[in-house]
């Protein structure tokens, strides 16, 4: 994105992977929920979301050691214009699908045509900035962008390909368990019972297998997907030794469960990954497009009330330090204090319509660790009242005469948010707020998140070190009322949009950090999301033959990283 790559063109392998890692051997891990298509490109129905990592493949590659570099995968060459307004890919002649069928241009226009229009709507954002897309040659093709975004041609490098004639005839977004899209990765679909498993074969003819930056990647034969109820069950099932690796987010539960015979033993190892990537954001999320949440005062307050210390003290034992802010543990995170300099100067245009805190500073409210939280509540109260909020026969009610009841949306078996929310609801009783939690099935879920419907519910983000076109899915205005959206929270902000503009229009490291940091201060003054604790290092559980090398990635753990660099290595 910035700069020039890392490694050289005669690189032999990415620096975390091990080139000599050996073949063989199993993995498998555990979901929660179930599965009702096996196509992870379309809108409609649920697939297992390490589907569309595993199976299928774009023109570029990322390097998880670089904040945005890409390198050929598909493509054997890239071409751009200096100001990134067009690129062009020369597609390696030895690319296949997993049928044997060659890539070609067609397939590639294609894949970019079909999900910009049909895809899931995680795809559909980039079409409207294309300007045209044509074959230039036998293995070639140029894309011509209408929009000044200089993300846009690293985008297009990672957009997945698929094959356009499986889709002859066929209802591409109809496709559930009876079609599953045949990609160009290493792996593919050998197995599945619906709703319980998935398994994946390791294609012994896949393509890229001598790719330098294939080389020490994609080792086991065979990865597995069981599918549980909830994650206690997936717990137990672990422990039982009918799992091979689980990822665990909770530091209290790391240090007091993980002592079961299987790790007494060693038959289990514990290792943790650590990162150099943003916080994200994680906590739980309110909807701004309905009220009481449509008005900042009552989001303050709702953050006042949540009392992080004791909440994190008693459920994670205090070891997991909280997110402060979108981008935080990284130097795209907003300073403390007042705006200075280029930040102040991105964000005064928007000053008439930027919350309190904005450009002056703003942090997270701090208890004083009691369970009472009193000063905390005090403030709350207060707020609530300055937004026509009085206590009236112990409920809080409007000028309405209308009670202040709102409704947590969760997953069922998701026992961690629910514990941290039955904490939470003990404190808003004694403002005379009534929160009920609803728990859902993953299917009604999905559906209630992509209709909107939910008061408040659960929010992960992950972000990332070169933050780009995706931040218009997560926050943009254009998305805050379309179904299925990724703006959970409806913020509709021109500075927000403004911020977004001026990081992927940077010319400079210094220009894309400055406007970083300025979206990082306008979404956390916006107070849309009750931020909890952050996963500062990766912890993962997993059988003691599976191995990683010692050389970590800048950016840790996640796809890229297990179970794409590990290997099975025998006793």
């Amino acid at each position: 994105m910035y700069g020039t790559p890392a490694l050289p063109p005669d690189f032999v392998s990415l620096p975390y992977a091990n080139p000599d890692a050996p073949k063989g051997g199993r993995i498998v891990f555990g979901n929660t929920g179930g599965f009702d298509s096996l196509n992870p490109f379309v809108q409609k129905g649920t697939a297992p979301w390490q589907l569309s990592f595993w199976g299928y493949e774009s023109l570029m590659g990322r390097s998880r050691d670089e904040p945005f570099t890409l390198y050929g995968l598909l493509a054997e060459s890239v071409r751009t214009a200096p100001d990134r307004s067009w690129v062009e890919f020369d597609l390696r002649p030895e690319a296949r699908f997993s049928d044997g069928n060659p890539v070609t241009v067609e397939d590639v226009i294609w894949s970019f045509e079909t999900l910009g229009s049909q895809g899931h709507f995680r795809y559909r954002g980039m079409a409207s900035q294309i300007s045209s897309i044509r074959q230039t040659g036998p293995r070639s093709l140029r894309i011509e962008f209408n929009t000044d975004n200089r993300e846009l041609a690293l985008i297009a490098g990672l957009r997945p390909i698929l094959q356009k004639a499986q889709w002859r005839d066929k209802d591409f977004t109809a496709s559930g368990l009876d079609e599953i899209p045949i990609g160009t990765g290493a792996y593919v679909v050998s197995d599945f019972e619906a709703g319980r498993y998935v398994t994946l074969r390791r294609n012994p003819d896949y393509w890229g297998k001598d790719l330098p930056f294939r080389r020490g990647t994609q080792n086991f034969d065979e990865m597995r997907i069981d599918f549980y109820g909830d994650q206690t069950v997936l717990f137990e099932a672990f422990k039982a030794g009918e799992l091979t690796a689980m990822r665990e987010f909770n530091a209290e539960k790391w240090n007091t469960q993980y002592d079961f015979p299987a790790v007494q033993r060693g038959d289990v190892v514990k290792s943790e990954i650590p990162h150099r990537r943003p916080s994200g954001m994680t906590g739980f999320v309110m909807n701004t497009r309905r009220p009481p949440f449509d008005d900042w005062r009552v989001r303050q307050a709702m953050l006042l009330a949540f009392n992080f210390e004791y909440v994190n003290d008693t459920v994670t034992g205090g070891v997991q330090p909280r997110i402060t802010s979108y981008f935080s543990n990284s130097e795209l995170a907003m300073r403390p204090g007042p705006a200075k300099g280029a930040v102040r100067a991105l964000l005064l245009p928007y000053a008439d319509g930027l919350l309190p805190g904005t450009l002056e500073g703003y942090s997270l409210p701090v208890s004083d660790e009691t369970a009472r939280n009193r000063d905390n509540l005090k403030q709350a109260m207060t707020l609530l009242g300055r937004a026509g909020w009085a206590v009236r026969d112990g409920v809080l009610k409007n000028e309405n005469g209308q009670a202040f009841v709102f409704d947590v949306l969760l997953r069922q078996g998701d026992t961690g948010n629910q514990t941290v929310i039955d904490l939470f609801s003990r404190a808003l009783q004694r403002l005379g707020i009534v929160a009920t939690v609803t728990t859902v099935d993953d299917a009604q879920y999905t559906a209630r998140i992509g209709t909107q419907d939910f008061d408040m519910t659960t929010f992960r983000r992950a972000l990332s070190l070169s933050p780009g076109n995706e931040q218009r899915l997560y926050w943009g205005s254009s998305g805050a009322e379309t179904p299925g959206t990724r703006n959970l929270m409806g913020v509709a902000s021109p500075a927000v949009d403004g911020m977004i503009d001026a990081m992927l229009q940077a010319e400079t490291r210094e220009e894309f950090v400055a406007a970083v940091r300025a979206l990082d201060r306008v979404l956390t003054a916006g107070r849309y999301v009750i931020p909890i604790w952050q996963f500062d290092v990766g912890r993962i559980a997993h059988a003691r033959q599976l191995r990683y090398p010692d050389r970590l990635p800048l950016n840790g753990d996640g796809i890229g990283f297990m179970p794409e660099v590990w290997w099975y290595q025998p006793d």
